[in-house]
């Protein structure tokens, strides 16, 4: 990443852009680079204006004061050749119709004086000065890059803190730790473990959950992406035999071992179903079964209301992701985000170019993500979402069979600490004609309701009566899962 931005700058490119939230990682990678190639460094921000920067140092000599962008821009025509100018949140200024001339005049002279004008912003940048820029990504801190961190954080506090701090990290559990990290910028890697060591003044394996829970809620205080605990086994789903058995094929496939063997790493594969018969279920016991942590997708958070940044938004969480990989990645109801892709819509084509966006990156990744995506109705998306290459396969999730809701009662009665042995189950599964998984669930909870008021076990007697007051998605919307059994029938592959 160094070189590559060192060679951007060597090629003359008067003007590159560089967005992204991790700014102070953005400006220590583009003082490096300076500062190999022996160039003058001047930073401006709207709070600290222009400065002149020697080494890392700021001097004591501000060239121009903050608050305008004009001033600034117009003091680099009278400044000294082959200079690297360093612009924070310039973006939002680009707007103004003479900022955008000055910038435009600029370009002539920075070529000609072999400078370069590096832009770090936070958001996307406008349309008027995008197209006159060469983009650079800077991507997420690789392994190196957080073990580095970690260590650096675990030195500073041991000699600034007044109490011993230890650590008796080992090779293997350093890696460990790293892939825990991996998808945090560097700030947060570094206040993370942070945290973990100075909860018990030590940084050791244990402190592992701890890590993880940290990164899970920063995960969920931004971007599109959260880290989703799983813990559901894939024996803990009822039913889906045909789905358990193609993904224990799969088990392993991200290992060295395999790629030795010469098998290609599975993308993924689409889960198409009855709302309640398990599909999200299946994201997390994949999970939980290949040893690969878990991040959802959140299609209702990547649409803003400024112009572009909803497709930087889907571009920072598929750049989070694949620096967070191998993983599994959940995109829950994929048709309530992209449905407006397949048709005419009012949203100006935003729906269309995501989906593009999305397409495009299914296809092409190399990444070790796979991708499980699940709907209620695929009718409504694009067909080309089903074609080879994106996923590996198309599953049908329909209503459990008779053997499958006995499964799914005594889960669920064996979760609430009852014996499954002490039911009638063959009864209760005929009894629960047409119920999806989810609504089992509900009969068994309801029926522990019933027991309790009444101040007697839990017995058949009360399941029967909950599952008789209950009427299921199967008999409300009839028609509509009817036609979606039509439309899977010879496009999608039975999970069952």
């Amino acid at each position: 990443m160094l070189e590559k931005l060192k060679l951007l700058i060597q090629s003359g490119n008067p003007i590159i852009s560089i967005e992204t939230t991790d700014e102070q990682r953005a400006c220590e990678l583009i003082g490096r680079v300076t500062e190999e190639l022996s160039r003058p460094l001047n930073m401006w921000s709207m709070t600290r204006g222009l400065r002149d920067v020697n080494n890392g140092i700021v001097s004591d000599a501000v060239l121009v004061a903050g608050g305008k962008a004009l001033p600034a821009l117009e003091h680099i025509q009278q400044h000294s050749p082959r200079s690297v100018y360093l612009f924070q949140d310039l973006g939002p200024h680009c707007k103004d119709a003479h900022v955008h001339r000055t910038i435009r005049d600029l370009i002539p002279q920075l070529t000609e004086s072999n400078s370069t004008l590096v832009m770090v912003d936070a958001l996307p940048l406008p349309d008027e000065i995008r197209r006159f820029v060469v983009r650079f990504e800077i991507g997420w801190p690789d392994a190196a890059e957080l073990e580095e961190v970690a260590k650096n954080t675990f030195r500073r506090i041991r000699n600034e803190s007044l109490t011993e701090v230890s650590s008796d990290i080992k090779r293997r559990e350093m890696e460990q730790l790293v892939q825990s990290l991996r998808g945090l910028s560097a700030a947060d890697a570094q206040r993370v473990v942070a945290s973990a060591i100075y909860d018990d003044f030590s940084l050791t394996a244990e402190d592992f959950p701890r890590i993880v829970e940290s990164k899970r809620t920063l995960l969920g205080n931004a971007g599109c992406l959260e880290s989703i605990g799983a813990d559901i086994r894939l024996e803990d789903v009822g039913g889906l035999d045909n789905l358990k058995s193609w993904l224990k094929q799969r088990r392993g496939c991200y290992s060295r071992k395999a790629r030795e063997f010469g098998l290609e790493p599975p993308r993924g594969m689409l889960m198409l179903g009855v709302p309640g018969c398990g599909k999200s279920l299946c994201a997390k016991a994949v999970a939980s079964d290949w040893n690969m942590p878990l991040l959802r997708l959140d299609p209702g958070v990547l649409y803003q209301k400024f112009i572009g940044e909803s497709e930087s938004q889907l571009r920072q969480a598929l750049a989070q992701a694949e620096a967070m990989a191998p993983l599994v990645l959940w995109i829950d109801e994929i048709e309530k985000a992209f449905a407006s892709a397949s048709a005419s819509s009012a949203d100006g084509g935003l729906s269309k170019r995501m989906f593009g966006t999305l397409l495009s990156w299914m296809q092409d990744h190399r990444h070790p993500i796979f991708i499980i995506a699940t709907a209620n109705d695929i009718s409504a998306l694009p067909p080309e979402l089903m074609r080879k290459g994106r996923f590996d396969e198309v599953f049908f999730v329909d209503l459990p069979n008779s053997d499958a809701r006995e499964i799914v009662l005594g889960i669920h009665l064996k979760r609430k600490k009852r014996e499954p042995a002490d039911f009638n189950l063959k009864a209760l599964a005929e009894a629960a004609e047409g119920f999806s998984g989810a609504e089992l669930e509900q009969a068994v909870i309801g029926s522990l309701f019933r027991a309790y008021q009444a101040g007697k076990p839990l017995a058949d007697e009360h399941i029967l009566e909950e599952i008789g007051n209950t009427r299921p998605l199967s008999v409300l919307s009839a028609e509509s899962v009817a036609e979606l059994r039509a439309w899977a029938e010879n496009r999608c592959v039975p999970a069952d």
